[in-house]
């Protein structure tokens, strides 16, 4: 790991940051936390890994063994990472139902949320056009992977998701192993591109529908929906994914925390 920054300057623990540019006018912990997530962005600890000890960390940054624990705190509050009670702190994965279902805000009216049952409708690989560009950082033209699903709960269609992908992030992804992937789309990412969600920007606003989802979804023509719209992003605040989605919400609602 290139933990020169703050190795470079190991007695600063004691009250002041290492020099290094910008860098220098941050507490000593968030610099922790950079190198972190440097790390995390590497791999070097992959989803669902335990990191390793505050102890370890604090003799190889060569700082106090409080900095490290204020840096991991802070990656725990932004589910970066996850505390297990006697068992050490984590990388967070989307196999974890917890990690899952900050992604999924859809929640039933009545009774606890069930797994959505996932039909691919389309993987196929598109030039992106000027909105995706902007919101992938890409340029308009650039191959990305442009997925259609459909969700449903108890057999009855609820979603309709236009997903958008940088293709040369998603190398081999196909129709084919989507279909035959069991569990959680942000999972199968995580497994199988070594890309992880991390956090997410949406838009929200009411639209009617149009025949294409109206028909998918089994609902009247002009029928209102719930249309998010969602970047994702990965470490780095690197968008990873553009979202659309449609939403028939006559049995559920959308679900938010505000802390």
């Amino acid at each position: 790991m290139s933990d020169l920054t703050v190795r470079s300057s190991a007695p600063a623990e004691r009250g002041t940051a290492p020099a290094t540019g910008s860098a220098a006018f941050s507490p000593l912990y968030q610099q922790i936390k950079a190198l972190l997530v440097q790390s995390l962005d590497r791999g070097e600890w992959k989803p669902g890994e335990a990191i390793p000890s505050e102890i370890e960390l604090a003799a190889r940054f060569q700082v106090s063994q409080g900095t490290v624990r204020k840096a991991v705190d802070e990656l725990a509050a932004e589910h970066l990472l996850m505390r297990r009670q006697g068992k050490g702190t984590f990388v967070s994965t989307h196999h974890e139902a917890r990690v899952r279902f900050r992604f999924l805000r859809l929640a039933p009216n009545e009774g606890e949320p069930q797994p959505a049952e996932s039909r691919i409708l389309d993987c196929r690989r598109i030039r992106a056009n000027a909105e995706m560009a902007r919101s992938l950082e890409l340029k308009a033209g650039d191959p990305v992977v442009a997925i259609r699903r459909l969700l449903s709960f108890s057999g009855v269609p609820t979603v309709v998701d236009d997903i958008y992908l940088p293709s040369a992030l998603f190398k081999g992804l196909t129709a084919e192993s989507l279909a035959g992937y069991v569990g959680p789309l942000y999972g199968f990412f995580e497994t199988q591109f070594g890309v992880s969600m991390v956090r997410a920007e949406e838009k929200l606003r009411a639209v009617p529908a149009d025949a294409d989802v109206a028909g998918l979804l089994k609902v009247n023509l002009a029928t209102p929906l719930l249309r998010v719209d969602r970047i994702s992003y990965t470490y780095a605040d690197r968008p990873v994914e553009l979202r659309s989605g449609h939403y028939v919400t006559d049995q559920y609602y959308y679900r938010n925390s505000l802390n």
